[in-house]
């Protein structure tokens, strides 16, 4: 008893101790020479937003001043976020999270309500419904904690950074808000009604997982182990390089409603026949409803990683036949859409656009490693005769990065990586009978269609297949992976590896003229903005009809 007693005296010593400064100021010069080194929108962000990553003497005067561990994890947090990038945040070894009981968004300008979960705050005692407005969060305005918020929150779209930003006042991940475990024990809510009172609540926090601790010696677990695993049927050893720089995608922790879900956050018009999304097996959701005397088509892609490509191909394919045969135009609808694998965002593509279009192009960050990857890729490639294809692949990628590196390019210049040319046919039977949707389209998007779904907007634009209907994409124009960052404090680093290119510049109002999607984003052709109250109240029904008067007049001016 008395060796046990001594043992939790001393773990509670070492429990309460903190990294040393010299541990810190360790983890984030590593944490920097990481985005130094493997980064590669660098030059674009300092463009745009005048942000140089390469400028650390400030930022490390602050990691000396940081008091304790939180502070140290919430300045990095914040050295990452200044990035403005979706695919790229300092995250915490935490599963902590503490919520509210309800969501919120910004729609109008102002952040509502916009889902209750009624078994934790009942009516009776919280009697504040789905489109009231939040006004302040322990006393602080909403707007206030929005500015001190934004941290938390980066996205390459403002708009998305805002709306995320919104989604952290009521569910508050420790992962990327490090302060989080030191919540009370409820918060004060202040709510405005439909009606202009103003009223005040007290909910208490529901809070989950373990408060993240490093302390002053490194943890034998990381958090990259558990996120780096993968199907026990490994591909071959050569395609891992490949499926790296096929990923463009993000978890759907945001907070947003319906973020990489299967069913649609607006409800379908009255008579609508549903097809798929009734199975839990289903990947996607698809039926058709009447309009006009038309017969309306609708699919949605919830996001691009199914749980087995191959399945989610032959899927589509199905879809797509039968909407070939029996609808007059077809909705595609891929709104929050958590993005994922860009050569299954290709296949979509080639099964939407019935004729020879420009796959989108990566520029990537060259380096010795991947120089090296790519040599010793092909080699194995080679040896264990793989498809063709792949091999030529892989001696174009290394052709190219290893030119970029010996003449010291930051960048490659825009690189498949799916096929070994940019130029996509569609996709065709073993007959060579093209089977991709002939009639007219209209494909649904907004601000949280992300990476992959960056992507497809952009070939489904540039080859001219039809409009885009709704808001700006997220605007995550990467492949993008994770690092390990600092053996101390185990961080995780989400990182850009290559940008995706279009086929050709675009120009707009906020930025450079540019190819680039990063940022920039792919933008409707006709915009309209579901984030409105009387979206919200009604099912979406305002956003649908417009959005089915769309795809109504690509019919009729095809007749």
């Amino acid at each position: 008893m008395t060796r046990l007693i001594a043992t939790l005296i001393l773990f509670n010593a070492v429990a309460f101790a903190q990294l040393t400064a010299d541990q810190k100021i360790a983890d984030f010069q590593s944490l920097s020479a990481l985005y130094a080194k493997q980064y590669a929108p660098y030059e674009w962000k300092r463009t745009l937003f005048g942000f140089d990553l390469l400028e650390t003497k400030s930022w490390l005067d602050r990691v000396r001043a940081t008091k304790d561990d939180l502070e140290f994890y919430d300045l990095q947090v914040e050295y990452v976020a200044s990035l403005n990038d979706t695919h790229d945040s300092f995250s915490l070894p935490s599963d902590f999270v503490a919520s509210l009981g309800m969501t919120v968004d910004i729609y109008d300008g102002k952040v509502l309500i916009d889902n209750i979960t009624r078994s934790r705050l009942p009516v009776a005692t919280y009697p504040f419904v789905v489109g009231d407005e939040l006004v302040s969060v322990d006393g602080k305005p909403v707007e206030d904690l929005l500015k001190e918020f934004a941290k938390y929150s980066p996205q390459s779209n403002p708009r998305s950074a805002r709306r995320q930003t919104a989604a952290r006042l009521v569910f508050r991940p420790q992962s990327r808000m490090p302060f989080a475990s030191r919540l009370g024990t409820a918060a004060m809510i202040v709510v405005k009604r439909d009606n202009g009172n103003l009223e005040s609540y007290t909910i208490p926090w529901l809070k989950t997982g373990t408060p993240v601790f490093v302390g002053p010696v490194p943890s034998p677990k990381t958090a990259a182990t558990a996120r780096a695993a993968e199907s026990s049927e490994a591909p071959p050893d050569y395609m891992q390089t490949l499926l790296e720089l096929q990923h463009s995608g993000v978890s759907d922790d945001t907070g947003v409603l319906n973020y990489g879900s299967r069913t649609p956050i607006f409800a379908l018009p009255s008579g609508f026949v549903q097809r798929q999304g009734t199975r839990a097996t289903d990947f996607f959701y698809s039926g058709t409803y009447q309009s006009d005397g038309l017969r309306i088509g609708y699919i949605r892609i919830p996001n691009y990683s199914p749980p087995v490509q191959a399945t989610a191909v032959l899927d589509f394919e199905a879809e797509i036949a039968f909407f070939e045969a029996n609808t007059d135009g077809l909705v595609v609808d891929e709104m929050r859409n958590t993005g994922g694998l860009l050569c299954f965002g290709e296949n979509i593509a080639a099964r939407l656009i019935p004729y020879p279009f420009h796959a989108t192009g990566f520029a990537y960050r060259a380096t010795w490693t991947r120089v090296n990857s790519f040599w010793n890729n092909l080699n194995s490639a080679r040896a264990q005769r793989a498809d063709q294809w792949i091999i030529d692949l892989y001696e174009f990628l290394y052709n190219d990065v290893s030119k970029s590196y010996m003449e010291q390019r930051g960048l490659t210049g825009p690189l498949p990586i799916c096929t070994p040319s940019l130029d996509r046919q569609p996709a065709a039977d073993n007959t060579g009978k093209i089977i991709a949707y002939s009639k007219p389209v209209v494909m649904v998007i907004d601000e949280f269609s992300t990476s992959t779904a960056d992507s497809v907007p952009s070939m489904f634009q540039d080859a001219k297949r039809g409009p885009l209907f709704g808001y700006r994409t997220n605007g995550a124009g990467g492949t993008n992976t994770g690092f390990p960052a600092g053996a101390w404090s185990e961080g995780f680093a989400g990182m850009t590896l290559g940008l995706q290119v279009r086929k050709a510049p675009v120009a707009t109002p906020e930025f450079p003229t540019s190819a680039f999607i990063e940022t920039i984003g792919v933008r409707p052709d006709i915009e309209n903005d579901y984030m409105t109250r009387d979206n919200l109240l009604q099912g979406g029904r305002p956003f649908v009809a417009a959005f089915t008067a769309a795809i109504v007049e690509q019919i009729k001016k095809s007749k």
